[in-house]
């Protein structure tokens, strides 16, 4: 076995990829153990509350060791993955889990450089999987549990529930399933000693943990194993049919997007107002882009034309782009104008903006907006690609839905949703005729925006694309 020296040994921690993140989950390992890795090479894909994110190294060295398997959600400033920088021998990956850690501890002392900022952890300690019984329990589902793992060696059983309960001050490991239990059954989980894979508490070291609370009657007579599970399993309520039901752990962008919509909706007093419209003459416009020389290559439909006329709505009503700060009692008008657009991707809806939007020509807010839809059904759209917006489009038209109420985005004044655009009959020069119709809905924080304001801004809208040439007065 070679020995690893304090000096040649680098741990690479989890970063803060976006700013006050405190966790992200590994979705993707690109390298293993024995592997070499350079200073910028991708080792993993993390998932942060706002985006996946490739995270490279910041060293050339061989890898000796992954801390955690992919899907664990790791704290930010934790050891992800160490790095022998010494350009030592073949690694030995067997050995490490339990040969490398214990020396490793003492290093953590002082912080190695990475490509993006750091959280602090307040210690590296983590727990390493054991083999055999830890805790020799007396009632029957505890002896099932030490049969299902194996029989160890006496004297090192004890020693195991002292070491996971020392405070040291690191966030057990476990999936959010068996958080729930643990919380349903009442067991701490810096107490409990973990038999999965690199240190994961699984559902049974949660029972086998709480069982001696559940039935301390049959300490003294541990061989009538018929009578202990039956407490055990009917303690548990987070029990369900497989075969029925479905449950998703809520983490990552869906997480983040659900406590984002909470805090809105419970913050900011909301307001709708609806308009319908009809886009006859923008929907001609749209197909007359879309020949032009100036537009090739470019993605021209209904949406670029709604986005740009909610910017010169903005123009004519500034006072909608704006952000209520709650510490100060202020109302923040903001001279430029980040235009979120809200996109559903397979890990949930994200909101990313396009920067100083009201800057930019119709030629480049086409080609703004193709390439903000392009990345986000990629999954690569980045965390400051989703901060600082000011006012958000919501397009619930794609989905064949004529128009919704929505919830603004945190620190945004209003957010637009577009209907549905539909062949409809309508009166047109004093008859009745098809015509392209949609319906438009605003939603504005009511505490800086009042009914007249709100008002203005979508009337300018819907006058827009019902006369789409007023873009170019009105501009």
């Amino acid at each position: 076995m070679t020995t690893m020296t304090e000096a040649s040994v680098r741990e690479f921690k989890m970063p803060d990829v976006g700013e006050g993140l405190t966790e992200a989950e590994i979705l993707k390992w690109y390298v293993q153990p024995g592997d070499q890795v350079t200073d910028g090479q991708v080792v993993c894909e993390v998932e942060t509350a706002k985006a996946a994110v490739e995270l490279p190294i910041p060293y050339d060295g061989v890898v000796r060791e992954l801390r955690f398997p992919e899907g664990t959600t790791v704290d930010v400033g934790t050891p992800i993955i160490t790095v022998d920088v010494g350009g030592g021998g073949a690694p030995a990956p067997e050995a490490a889990p339990e040969a490398a850690p214990e020396p490793e501890e003492p290093k953590a002392e002082g912080r190695q450089p990475v490509l993006v900022g750091y959280g602090v952890a307040a210690t590296s300690t983590r727990r390493r999987p054991r083999k055999g019984p830890e805790v020799q329990v007396q009632s029957a589902s505890a002896a099932i549990q030490s049969e299902l793992n194996g029989h160890g060696t006496a004297p090192a059983a004890p020693a195991a529930p002292a070491a996971t309960a020392a405070p040291t001050g690191q966030r057990p490991l476990a999936k959010p399933p068996v958080r729930k239990l643990a919380k349903d059954l009442g067991v701490d989980l810096t107490t409990v000693v973990p038999t999965g894979p690199d240190g994961i508490i699984t559902r049974e070291d949660v029972h086998a943990a709480a069982a001696p609370r559940q039935a301390p009657e049959p300490v003294a007579a541990p061989t009538a194993p018929a009578e202990a599970p039956a407490p055990a399993s009917a303690a548990v309520p987070a029990s369900y049919d497989t075969a029925r039901e479905t449950r998703i752990p809520v983490k990552g962008v869906r997480k983040a997007t659900a406590a984002a919509m909470v805090g809105s909706a419970f913050t900011a007093p909301h307001v709708t107002e609806f308009v319908t419209v009809d886009v006859t003459r923008t929907m001609k416009l749209v197909e007359e882009l879309k020949q032009d020389k100036e537009f090739t290559g470019l993605r021209v439909n209904p949406l670029l034309l709604i986005a740009k006329a909610l910017l010169v709505a903005i123009r004519r009503n500034p006072d909608i782009n704006a952000s209520w700060d709650e510490a100060s009692q202020e109302i923040v008008v903001k001279h430029y104008v980040n235009l979120g657009i809200a996109a559903a991707t397979p890990r949930g809806l994200l909101v990313p903006n396009i920067k100083d939007a009201q800057a930019k020509t119709l030629p480049q807010l086409a080609e703004s907006l193709g390439e903000l839809v392009s990345t986000a059904r990629e999954g690569k759209t980045s965390p400051a690609a989703m901060q600082g917006g000011t006012v958000t489009i919501t397009n619930v038209g794609v989905f064949g839905v004529d128009t919704g109420t929505p919830i603004l985005n945190p620190g945004e004044s209003a957010i637009l949703a577009v209907g549905a655009i539909k062949l409809q009959p309508w009166v047109h020069k004093g008859k009745v005729k098809p015509r392209q119709v949609t319906t438009l809905a605003l939603s504005f924080d009511h505490r800086l925006v009042d009914g007249e304001l709100g008002s203005k801004v979508l009337a300018d809208i819907a006058a827009i694309l019902e006369q789409p040439k007023r873009l170019m007065t009105w501009a």
